[in-house]
């Protein structure tokens, strides 16, 4: 149940709120803060003024200000939730007007950037109690993993922080900086990864994977639909983590790495090779026969993914030799990644990412015919051969830390499937919800 005025604690009936940064995770969380009772101050760039003060207008507990300036001096915990790679240009901004002895925190997906802008740019009478809601702002953050990272607080400090946010009904999971960044590189990283490359690859051969009868069925299915969901999101929620987080870095490096070396045995016909590179990578992520590290259950039914197609079910499927989750295993393998580790901690799209990695997996059968059509059927073979390319260039991208160039190559994609987005948002929205709701435990 959601926090109620009347829940709020009467020693913090005067405190402020201020959200510097009203994109969409600082609007939701706006929005859910002023349901639950508090005092929200927020502000975005100055064009946005007029636009932001309509759109609150009918909240009498939100106040549209016009710069972080005036957020800053009258707010008691102050959240910027602006991109990674602007936190320090906007926390030296307006840092300096930071209200004596407030908390503030951020909630960028990245917190080594955001941490080192806040102890080089804010006065040291603040505390700083930084957090990150792991999932998307359309999804519900009841039961989501909420990080709250206590990097320089009094216990009264991040007690008071955990009571405002504890509107938001998620599990609170406590963490450093750096285990923040190395939990989130393990599970995202690579997650986005593989996605991106699934629509930069569909896009380079002009083809809307859901028309066809190739990309149809439950596997299928969360892939096209976590794809459009990633390309329908803005460009720099997944450009920080990937370019500014050192760990993501080296995890996308060897998604490449390892797609290109499976791509390769693939197109030499190496059968055994092949075979054994994919079972010794499942043995090192999912445990051996007898000690496996999956429930008994799978995290995902077929029977429920197979509801949420974009196209028209085939009368028979297409065999597919499902590189890009050959590679997700691979990828964990060589970096020594168990993902059942940072469950606490993961968003939705990895939970599903997973399942459908288990899926594959967990079912010699399924998996000995993957290996099969990787060798001995060329009917994804160009589309293969796109994604290889696509997750080099996402690779040589983020080494590069080039933000413009990522900026560029998603922008693109994403206007490629732009006209289809919404259709898919609905189905990617159900689909996401069912899975959910079928995984509680």
């Amino acid at each position: 149940m959601a926090t109620t005025k009347a829940e709020v604690p009467s020693d913090m009936a005067s405190f402020t709120v201020g959200i510097i940064g009203m994109g969409d995770m600082g609007k939701m969380y706006a929005r859910r803060l002023s349901d639950a009772g508090w005092r929200i101050v927020a502000c975005d760039r100055e064009e946005f003024y007029e636009t932001l003060k309509e759109e609150f207008a009918s909240r009498n507990n939100v106040q549209i200000l016009r710069n972080g300036h005036l957020v800053s001096r009258t707010s008691d915990y102050i959240i910027y939730s602006v991109e990674a790679a602007a936190i320090d240009r906007v926390v030296a901004q307006y840092g300096p007007s930071t209200k004596l002895g407030a908390i503030v925190g951020g909630q960028t997906s990245c917190k080594d950037p955001e941490i080192k802008a806040f102890e080089a740019r804010l006065p040291e009478d603040v505390d700083i109690v930084s957090c990150h809601s792991l999932h998307g702002p359309r999804v519900d953050p009841r039961d989501q993993p909420l990080v709250i990272i206590k990097h320089r607080s009094s216990p009264a400090s991040a007690q008071k922080v955990e009571t405002i946010l504890s509107c938001l009904n998620s599990k609170i999971v406590y963490l450093t900086a750096h285990e923040h960044d190395r939990i989130t590189a393990d599970t995202q990283a690579v997650t986005h990864a593989a996605f991106l490359s699934m629509g930069k690859a569909w896009h380079a051969s002009q083809e809307f994977p859901w028309e066809g009868a190739r990309y149809v069925g439950g596997i299928e299915n969360v892939k096209i639909n976590l794809m459009l969901r990633i390309y329908s999101q803005k460009w720099h929620v997944y450009a920080g983590l990937a370019i500014l987080n050192p760990e993501a870095r080296k995890q996308i490096a060897q998604y490449a790495e390892s797609t290109t070396d499976l791509y390769k045995l693939m197109l030499g016909g190496h059968l055994e090779e092949l075979r054994a590179r994919v079972y010794n990578a499942r043995d090192r992520v999912f445990g051996h026969a007898g000690e496996v590290r999956w429930e008994a259950e799978p995290l995902l039914r077929d029977e429920v993914l197979d509801q949420f197609s974009l196209g028209k079910m085939p009368e028979s499927l297409l065999p597919n030799n499902h590189l890009s989750l050959l590679a997700m295993v691979d990828c964990w393998s060589a970096l020594g990644i168990v993902p059942y580790d940072h469950m606490i901690c993961s968003t939705p799209l990895f939970r599903l990412w997973l399942g459908v990695t288990e899926t594959l997996f967990r079912n010699e059968q399924r998996l000995d015919e993957a290996i099969r059509v990787a060798i001995d059927d060329n009917t994804f073979r160009s589309d293969d051969l796109e994604f290889t390319f696509a997750a080099r260039g996402w690779a040589e991208c983020v080494s590069l830390g080039h933000f413009e160039t990522w900026r560029e190559r998603f922008q693109a994609t994403a206007a490629f499937f732009e006209p289809r987005i919404a259709e898919a948002m609905e189905v990617g929205n159900a689909m996401v919800k069912a899975v959910l709701e079928s995984t509680k435990k």
